[in-house]
């Protein structure tokens, strides 16, 4: 019986050092588990209060999430924050979402960019989502200054003298006098093709070879002197905005210097050019007369020697005929 007693006692106290333990280790895990939600208090109440007050819907969750995936929680807090003052839609299904956000910031996008340009789209009535913003701002483009363009036109100087240093586009009228052209050219973003359009380098050459073309194409330089704005009618009318990142405002002729005469110098120089071939060809025929009549006196000679060597063999032939006595002197006695 003592025993057994005692077999009793000592499984109760096993099972109370079990429980005990049981006891401290949660109490461990609890202090743990305080002391993280403490730490994460501290280092985020203050933004979590934020988002919370400005109506941002940013859990806590979300900002614990942050902390490990590296993403800085101040950029998405603020942007949410912006978002839901200027109106936007935030909500987590179809709108600039917390989630949609910490991705466009892993994929190496300016998230405050993306925000601003949203919201000055949204302000100026232009269509814009945050897809649309974010891909335009993955693919290397400024989307804000895309949008501000849209809302304020850019003005391109063509040619650029930054891009040519050239100052004037030089053109030849049909009677062959040179116009010297200054344009100004307006344009503004044109969003649905911002992404794999045109930059402005192409917009300048297009504009530049229609106003070229539009000058070559009149009859006299006073037609385009009088009215500059029939090579404006005719640039715009060719759609020389497809597949560019900009839609042309407008083509306006800043200014127009008349120079050289290039008609006349090309016909002066085809002229003095057609004189220097006909002198080649007068000096090559005259190259030819002195050589063929050198060769006529070289004939001369060659015929005079052989006249000479026939000459000299009459006597040798008389005297063997002598000798042969195919001559004899009777001949001499019956003359």
């Amino acid at each position: 019986m003592m025993f057994a007693s005692n077999g009793v006692v000592a499984a109760g106290w096993f099972e109370g050092g079990v429980f005990a333990a049981i006891l401290v280790l949660l109490g461990i895990a609890g202090l743990i588990f305080m002391m993280v939600l403490g730490f994460f208090a501290l280092r985020y109440g203050k933004l979590w209060f934020q988002a919370y007050m400005s109506v941002a819907d940013v859990s806590p969750i979300s900002l614990i999430r942050m902390h490990f995936t590296k993403v800085n929680p101040n950029v998405i807090v603020q942007a949410k924050v912006m978002s839901a003052q200027a109106g936007l839609s935030i909500s987590r299904k179809n709108g600039i979402s917390t989630r949609r956000l910490e991705a466009h910031y892993l994929a190496g996008g300016n998230v405050m960019n993306v925000i601003h340009a949203i919201i000055a789209a949204h302000r100026a009535e232009i269509p814009l989502d945050f897809d649309q913003a974010a891909a335009i701002d993955l693919a290397g483009r400024d989307v804000l200054e895309a949008v501000q363009t849209s809302v304020y036109p850019k003005v391109i100087d063509c040619p650029d003298p930054a891009r040519s240093g050239k100052t004037t586009l030089s053109a030849i009228t049909k009677n062959g006098i040179e116009l010297r052209v200054r344009t100004r050219v307006t344009v503004r973003t044109n969003l649905e093709q911002l992404i794999g359009g045109a930059t402005e380098d192409t917009v300048i050459a297009r504009v530049g070879e229609a106003i070229i073309s539009s000058i070559g194409s009149a009859d006299t330089h006073f037609r385009v002197l009088e009215n500059p704005d029939m090579i404006t009618r005719v640039v715009l009318s060719r759609g020389l905005d497809a597949q560019t990142a900009f839609e042309i405002v407008s083509i306006d002729i800043a200014d127009i210097d008349v120079g050289e005469n290039i008609g006349a110098r090309l016909q002066s120089d085809q002229a003095e050019a057609d004189t220097r071939v006909a002198q080649a060809q007068a000096e090559r025929r005259r190259a030819d007369a002195i050589a063929e009549e050198q060769q006529m006196r070289a004939l001369v000679a060659s015929n005079k020697s052989a006249l000479v060597l026939a000459e000299a063999e009459v006597p040798m032939a008389m005297a063997e005929a002598f000798r042969a006595g195919r001559i004899t002197a009777s001949m001499d006695d019956e003359e």
